[in-house]
């Protein structure tokens, strides 16, 4: 199987001078967490929310609002590049490694489509219990945590999203999508000189989505595939008799289909 196959060919881009306010919008309206990024509709970068949790909750940046951010100024440069032809068998035996989550598909210098996590999903058929292959150490936080806290520990242990826990019980999940949001909120709409302290004091009980998708540790991967393709989740934390007893990501149902 190719590439093109797979790959989604209905693009978002946007341009490098495009503020960050307006990218935002395009992340939440299409419920995407990256996106190409052109100068002259020449591919030079990627914006992904996860650089634009950091940089809008960076020292430097915590006076600049989003909307006099641009594209340019959140910019990973470090993309990777596959042509139509490749073989998904190749893309396939990276899932899971250090690099980019997001591949941008050139040919003959123009970009035509781009694969995701999520465009893989669909190849994922095998019928193993997630109990075998669940994170079963999982990292929680409760709501009334301070958003500066999850964003520590996610980059702290390379973790793309926590799931939130109030007196045993599941309540949330945040990611970095939710952080970009809430701290573009807070810029957007707080005077300059409190927004030092808002963004301190945002609690992750305020940022985090809520109701969660979730499902039990018996599901196979090939149906728990489809509850992700369904919602669009990048995770699904594990219910069993009421508690939460792991969590399975993207990457872990991709890699059942090569081990």
């Amino acid at each position: 199987m190719k590439v093109s196959e797979l790959m989604t060919k209905d693009i978002i881009t946007i341009d490098k001078d495009e503020n960050l306010k307006y990218i935002l919008s395009l992340m939440k309206k299409n419920q995407i967490t990256k996106i190409p990024v052109l100068d002259k509709k020449k591919l030079v970068g990627m914006v992904t929310d996860n650089i634009i949790a950091y940089k809008l909750g960076s020292i430097h940046k915590k006076g600049v609002p989003a909307s006099r951010l641009h594209a340019s100024s959140v910019i990973d440069k470090k993309i990777e590049c596959v042509s139509p032809d490749t073989d998904i068998k190749m893309i396939l035996e990276k899932v899971g490694k250090p690099g980019p989550t997001m591949l941008c598909v050139i040919e003959k210098d123009k970009l035509v489509g781009v694969l995701t996590k999520a465009d893989l999903l669909p190849l994922v058929t095998g019928k193993r219990c997630l109990r075998e292959i669940m994170n079963k150490k999982i990292i929680t936080l409760s709501p009334e945590d301070r958003v500066i806290h999850a964003r520590r520990i996610m980059i702290d242990q390379n973790l793309a999203r926590l799931p939130v826990v109030n007196q045993g019980k599941l309540v949330g999940i945040i990611s970095d999508n939710e952080i970009a949001f809430a701290l573009a909120e807070i810029k957007g709409s707080i005077p300059l000189g409190k927004q030092k302290h808002q963004l301190d004091e945002l609690l992750v009980g305020d940022a985090m989505k809520s109701p969660v998708v979730w499902t039990e540790p018996n599901m196979t991967v090939k149906e728990a595939a489809n509850i992700m393709m369904k919602n669009n989740a990048g995770a699904l934390p594990l219910i069993e008799n009421g508690k939460l007893v792991g969590i399975v990501s993207r990457t872990d149902l991709l890699k059942t289909i090569i081990n």
